[in-house]
This record gives C-alpha cells, structure tokens and sequence, in this order.
C-alpha cells in the first residue's frame, strides 16, 4: 500500500505540467483575438478568432527549441475563427508562436 501511495505522488507533479507559451503578434490592422492551448507535452494549440468584418489571412509559425519551425496558415471569414495545431516530436519545454496575420 506504501508503495502504491509513493508511486501516486511521483506521478502527481507530471499530472499538472504546463509549458510556458509566448506569442509573438503582428496584426497589421486586422481584428483578431487568440487563446493559446497546451493539450500533451508536445503537442499545443493556438484558436485564432477574427473579430472584424473583413476575412483575415493568417499565419503561425510553433516553434520548439532546435526543431523546425512549424508554419500552419489560415483564412478566417470575419465574425469566425480557426483552430491551429502543431505536434512536435520532442517535448515542449517552452513554446513560441509567432502570429501575422493580414486583412484581405
């Protein structure tokens, strides 16, 4: 029983794991708003939600450490919004997205 308590409180601490994201954003006059998601330990996701009236051409590039950057593009009809992933093969430790996105 002893044994069993210890091994439930080892694995207590990678149960609540959370990496730090980062975005980095350029919006060039579009109407956008973002809500950044850690769903595993190296996969995450960013929703991208256009709050203008104009579609917006979007583009966001994850980056991971020495990985290669992984560019996921979008374009969202104004009053909508995409959800983009990106699945890595190591684990995040910290995550970067840089967000451009254009009005069309």
């Amino acid at each position: 029983m002893k044994k069993l308590c210890c091994a439930l409180f080892a694995l207590l601490p990678t149960l609540a794991f959370a990496y730090p994201i980062e975005v980095e954003k350029q919006y060039n006059g579009a109407e956008i708003t973002y809500d950044t998601t850690d769903i595993s330990d190296n996969l995450a996701a960013i929703n991208i939600r256009n709050l203008g009236e104009a579609t917006a051409e979007c583009k966001a590039v994850f980056v991971n450490g020495p990985e290669t950057p992984k560019v996921r593009k979008a374009i969202i009809e104004g009053g909508k919004s995409a959800y983009l992933t990106s699945n890595f093969n190591r684990a995040v430790i910290k995550l970067r997205i840089k967000l451009t996105c254009n009005p069309k």
